[in-house]
Parts: structure tokens; sequence; C-alpha cells
């Protein structure tokens, strides 16, 4: 169409300078044109026309910046143009906002939901909108989560809205039985669902302490008292009382450690209970070990007055023993000084080391009976040497003549001659 147009058509009086835009030559067009003044249009007549044909216009909104997708491409452009094309903002609200402002499920005022329409909805359709609760949040909205108005939990607006359970069910943990009582942790999900708030379950097995044995069966207020939060895990917490009446043994006196665990169990039961630290009070050594567990053969139910000393539990071994007849004899009732824990027979007894050799040196094959050196049968620390060995008083008299002292008794005899031989003096 510009060809066959004369220079003075373009050129106004001269030919230099002449511009190129479109609207130098064009602006009568532009303004007999509907709407282009109205409207605002560009002066970029290319935008729309050709040099081919200047009645059939065309724009190709895709060259702009905000390409038309979906519903916008059957859009009137005076529907989004409504102020004129230059300028035209692109934010969706800037055609939205009564769809915005009107919207009630949910209401986008109320909630404080973003104005930036394309978060949740698309342009092939309006609705359903495609916002993602999950994937946006990280808050998944299932069971009885599901279908809540955005209001229900975003008081005034749709940011920072609190994940906390208690930030919603404020309301129903102040009303819940013993909640507040008792100090209830605001984690509903420790015991509640979104799939039944009414079946609450709590598995303690989770927590730093698991029930076992008796615990398994015990009620929630015997424990917790005080309330949940903050409950001491140690037996003492709740076994004082226990600790402090028990008297037998008593435990306060003997001053037993009030950590329960180290005696009793939660399976099968308080009692019977164990005593691992018997070595502090007395350490079971031997046989003795074998009868650890049957307190009973020493203790005889009684455990504060409980003797330590070894005839305070073999007295009937003491005096049933006939082989030599401890009792009668006067045996030492320091069982140890014969016996060990290791076994009760054969004893350890050392008559050659102990008290005199009569098994060795110059005794050995001297003698048949005991009772040839011990005259009186109920008292064995009575002995004679002056039976065995014929020595007159007279004769002994004048043998020991230069011995200070010297009495003639078998005492006497022994104090000088330890070993059994005349060397001895």
């Amino acid at each position: 169409g510009h060809s066959g147009k004369q220079c003075v058509d373009c050129h106004l009086g001269t030919t230099s300078e002449a511009s190129s835009d479109c609207i130098s030559c064009h602006q009568t067009n532009y303004n007999e044109a509907e709407n282009h003044l109205a409207q605002n249009y560009p002066f970029d007549c290319l935008q729309c026309h050709n040099t081919s044909n200047w009645e059939e216009t065309t724009f190709d909104h895709n060259a702009s910046n905000f390409p038309l997708t979906g519903a916008h491409i059957a859009t009137e452009c005076a529907a989004c143009h409504t102020e004129g094309y230059t300028g035209t903002p692109t934010l969706c609200s800037a055609c939205h906002t009564d769809n915005y402002n009107n919207t009630q499920n949910p209401s986008h005022t109320a909630a404080g939901i973003s104005t930036d329409c394309e978060t949740c909805h698309g342009t092939s359709a309006w609705a359903p909108s495609t916002f993602d609760h999950t994937a946006t949040t990280g808050f998944e909205l299932t069971n009885g989560h599901s279908g809540k108005q955005c209001v229900d939990c975003h008081l005034g607006t749709t940011t920072e809205a609190s994940s906390d359970c208690i930030s919603c069910h404020q309301t129903n943990y102040n009303e819940a039985k013993d909640h507040v009582l008792l100090s209830f942790p605001f984690d509903c999900l420790q015991c509640h669902n979104t799939s039944d708030w009414a079946e609450a379950t709590f598995d303690h097995n989770t927590t730093n302490f698991p029930l076992t044995g008796a615990h398994v069966a015990t009620e929630c207020i015997a424990c917790h008292a005080d309330g949940y939060a903050g409950t001491t895990t140690l037996c003492s917490g709740c076994h004082l009382t226990d600790y402090n009446g028990t008297l037998n043994p008593n435990h306060l006196a003997l001053g037993i450690s009030i950590n329960c665990e180290d005696c009793h169990t939660t399976n099968p039961g308080w009692e019977p209970a164990l005593f691992p630290n018997h070595q502090d009070y007395y350490a079971l050594n031997g046989a003795h070990l074998t009868v650890a567990n049957d307190c009973f053969l020493c203790h005889a139910g009684d455990y504060n007055n409980t003797q330590n000393t070894c005839f305070a539990c073999h007295t009937t071994d003491y005096n049933n023993t006939t082989n030599p007849a401890h009792a009668p004899a006067q045996f030492s009732t320091d069982c140890e000084s014969c016996h060990t824990e290791i076994a009760w027979a054969p004893s350890t007894f050392d008559h050659d080391n102990q008290y005199f050799p009569i098994y060795s040196g110059e005794h050995q094959g001297e003698w048949t009976l005991c009772s040839e050196c011990h005259t009186e049968p109920s008292n064995y620390s009575v002995f004679s040497c002056i039976l065995c060995h014929e020595h007159n008083l007279t004769d002994m008299a004048d043998e020991h003549s230069d011995v200070t002292d010297y009495v003639y008794n078998s005492t006497s005899c022994l104090a000088c001659h330890p070993t059994g031989t005349a060397s001895d003096d």
C-alpha cells in the first residue's frame, strides 16, 4: 500500500528526517478508527495492520508479554482492556477482583487467600481450583480435616497458620476430661487421630518409659497425679511410700537404694524381690551362692537382725557333729577355722600346724585314740602329756632343776616343748 505514493504524502516539505513511525502518516486513520482514542490503542499500527490490506486487522496477543491461553483466548479485548491497551496490568487480580471478593467457598477475603489467582486456578477452567494443600503447605488434609473451610483454621489469613493441633483444638482440649487439670500435652496426635477424634489411644511405649508387667494395667492417674508433663521416670517417684513403709528389711535404716529396679521388677510383680547387691552387706561365695535365692535359709523371714557369723546359721551342724563331737569337746564356734565356703566337708582342721604335731615328728604312730591325750571328752582344750610319757615327779624335778619357774604339768610341758622334742627347751 506504500507503493505509488507521492513523496510529499510522507515527506511534508522536505525529504530529510521523515519519521518511519506509522502514526506520522496515519494519525488521521488512528483518530477516526473505532475506539482507538477511547481505548488508548498503541501507535504502532503494524501490531494490527499490514501494508497489503489496511482494513483487515489482526493482533497476535502471544507476541505481547501476556500470551493468551485457555479461556483467555475467546475473551473479548474490552473485558481486560477497559481503560485502554497500553499499560494494562498482567496481574490476575486486575480482572478477577470481583471473582475473588465474591467467592465464599472458601471465602477468599475472610481467609486472606493470595490474590495471585494462578496459585490455585488455571486458564483452562476457573473451577475446580488446583490448590494442593499438602504439596504447598506440608500439612495433609485427610479424614476429619478434609472438607474444612480455610477460615476454620486460618483465622484472617492463609499465611503462617500454625500446624500445631492445639491452635485449632484448644476448645476441645479445655473441655475434655482432666486435660487442663492434669496438664495433658498439647500434641493431640499422641492420643487422637484424624479418622476418629473420640477414639483416643496412647502408646506409652513410644515414650522414654515403656510399660511392662504390672505397669501395663496401672491407671494413668496412679503415676500422673500431678499431670502428664514432666512426670518423673524414677521408681521412687511413685514408690517412695512403699520404700519408706517397708520394714523387712527396713529400707531406710539399712540405707537401701531408692532405685527400686535394683531389687524389684514389673514382671512377674513387685514381689518376690531380688537382692543383687547382697555383696555390699555380706559376700556370698562358694556354697553360699547356691542358696543365694533361698533367703529364708539364713534370714528366716527377718532381714533386719540377721547375724553374719557362721555359727548363727550353722548352730545345728555344730551341735549334731559327733566325729568329733563339737559341742561336748567345746570346739570353737568360729566354723571357718576348720571349714570353708567352698565345701563344708572335709574340714580343713590341721592339728599339727594349729596346735601340736601329733601326726608327724616323734609322735607319729605313737598313739591310737584322741582320748590318750585329751582326757576330758567334753573339753578338748584339756590335754595331758605326762600320762603318755612315764615321767615321775621326782625324776622330772631333777631333770629341770636349772629351769626357772618349772612346773610339773602338761600345760608347762607344751609351753617349753611346742614341737614335742627335747631340744625345744
